[in-house]
């Protein structure tokens, strides 16, 4: 039973000041202590590569390193709370599981990769405590507005399953725990208008394309920086400011044939999903990708009727939505008789692989589930694992390459989509610092969270720009909007492509140039 109260934490009385009100004290150029020697010790390194670190100095430092004092407060705290309460705080429907609850032993090994805990320097807004709150709440506490709120700062982006020794399965503990949130916590009327008014909208391709003509004409009339020179922007609400901010330069939509015959001898025939972000605003990246898999030998398929694959709404804890389009998904690909099922977006990939657990219960679906999962590949570990047959003309040029956490962390896919891009003559890779902590898009997570998105964007932008390439080169459609955002914002306008988009340019022999308009 879910009960409500009207209880604010408006007004309380000693509260601390807000981290937004003392400005952004999260600088990248102070967020991590610099060792004089390079190399760190023995124990350093083998820290650094077990959290996906490339070294000791690019491991992300609690606050009581970044910043001159530790935030006490978490982000939001002081918001208006719904004053809803419900126990116990998790019901009979897949709740945490209470096994997977007891593999953490509370090492403290997630602490500097997770990105809240970076930025707050709360136990409660780390995994292993998060993961308190999970057990906590199985038997002994309601579900309330300062648990949910520690649970919904999380951004999901993984980096802590990396970091884990234990192997403690925390992707699929959050995942559940906010299902539950779903069904059982009441939000306020404005934050549940807002969290529908996204999933109305993101999941369908028909619907954003409506949306999209509409903000191009926005973009072409320069009515975006009218409104900013006119202040009309800033009077908007934090999460409407935060969108207007996402928006990608528009451009008009390409499409791919349903079926594209290989160059030269047939060697796979793949299924390629095209996406709902990804094809209503990045489409160029489904045409390179299409072309790039067909240059390598394969039939490529992309099914007429295919549908959002879920992955918004899993993360989201929209359970029964997202399990709508799994099947949905299994249903469209199936038909088509694939050897492979290629994504080049890592959040849809991340779930597309995970459909087996989250179908385990469905009799109709699960092993069919298994199946589709075995299939599911990235394109960039598709093409590693392929080998290469086209030939590669060269691109002298150095890019930054961004590991997407649900590609690098969900995935675990790190060294492919780097040897894909050094097949490249004259191509080089520049590493970012603090690589394993996330940029801040995270999904829905820098439309909901507006303040600690923005402040791990700006955190990830001049970390990318202090690698002084020309290019920035990531996997995921969420990553390229948030570090676009927060470049802009500080004033740098740096281009940025998918790996695919690069390797194409290559393939087709075009200049350098091509990807640095």
């Amino acid at each position: 039973m879910t009960e409500r109260n009207n209880g604010s934490s408006e007004g309380r009385p000693g509260r601390s000041p807000h981290p937004q009100e003392q400005g952004n004290r999260y600088d990248a150029t102070d967020a991590a202590e610099r060792w004089s020697d390079q190399k760190g010790t023995t124990q350093e390194q083998a820290m650094a590569a077990a959290i996906g670190a490339g070294s000791p100095q690019d491991v992300g430092q609690n606050t009581r390193v970044a910043t001159s004092h530790p935030i006490l407060q978490t982000v939001g705290e002081a918001l208006p709370e719904s004053g809803s309460f419900a126990f116990p705080a998790f019901d009979d429907h897949r709740p945490p599981d209470k096994q997977l609850i007891d593999e953490c032993v509370h090492c403290g090994f997630c602490l500097p990769t997770c990105p809240t805990y970076v930025l707050f320097g709360e136990e409660m807004d780390s995994p292993r405590g998060r993961i308190y709150l999970m057990n906590k709440g199985l038997a002994e506490e309601s579900m309330n507005d300062t648990m949910v709120r520690h649970w919904e700062l999380c951004l999901g982006c993984m980096a802590c399953v990396t970091a884990c020794p234990s192997g403690v399965q925390y992707d699929k503990l959050i995942e559940t725990t906010r299902a539950q949130i779903e069904r059982r916590y009441e939000r306020r009327a404005d934050d549940k208008m807002f969290r529908e008014m996204i999933f109305r909208f993101f999941p369908y391709r028909s619907r954003l394309r409506l949306a999209a003509g509409p903000l191009r004409l926005y973009q072409r009339f320069g009515l975006d920086k009218k409104l900013r020179k006119a202040g009309a922007i800033g009077r908007l609400p934090a999460r409407m400011r935060a969108m207007e901010a996402l928006m990608p330069k528009l451009a008009k939509e390409q499409k791919i044939p349903e079926y594209t015959s290989p160059v030269g001898e047939k060697r796979r025939r793949v299924g390629v999903l095209i996406g709902c972000v990804q094809q209503v605003f990045f489409s160029q990246v489904n045409v390179a990708t299409a072309r790039v898999l067909a240059a390598e030998g394969c039939e490529v398929v992309a099914p007429k009727h295919q549908g959002c694959c879920g992955a918004l709404s899993t993360h989201a804890g929209r359970e029964k939505e997202s399990l709508a389009f799994a099947r949905k998904t299994i249903d469209t690909f199936e038909a088509e008789n694939l050897d492979n099922v290629i994504v080049n977006a890592a959040g849809c990939g991340s779930t597309m692989k995970e459909y087996a657990y989250l179908l385990r219960d469905d009799a109709e679906y699960a092993e069919r589930a298994k199946a589709f999962s075995d299939k599911v590949k990235d394109v960039s570990e598709f093409l590693y694992e392929l080998g290469a047959v086209a030939e590669r003309h060269p691109l002298p040029v150095s890019a930054a390459y961004h590991d997407a956490c649900h590609l690098a962390h969900a995935q675990g896919v790190r060294k492919e989509p780097r040897q894909v891009l050094k097949q490249i003559p004259g191509m080089e890779i520049k590493e970012i610092q603090e690589a394993e902590i996330c940029c801040g898009s995270a999904g829905i997570y820098n439309m909901i969270e507006p303040e600690p998105a923005a402040e791990l964007g700006e955190r990830k932008a001049k970390n990318v720009f202090r690698t002084g390439a020309p290019l920035i080169v990531t996997s995921n459609p969420g990553c390229m909007l948030q570090i676009q955002a927060s470049l802009k914002k500080m004033g740098h306008d740096v281009p940025m492509a998918h790996p695919m988009q690069v390797l194409d340019a290559s393939l087709r022999g075009e200049p350098v140039e091509a990807l640095l308009r």
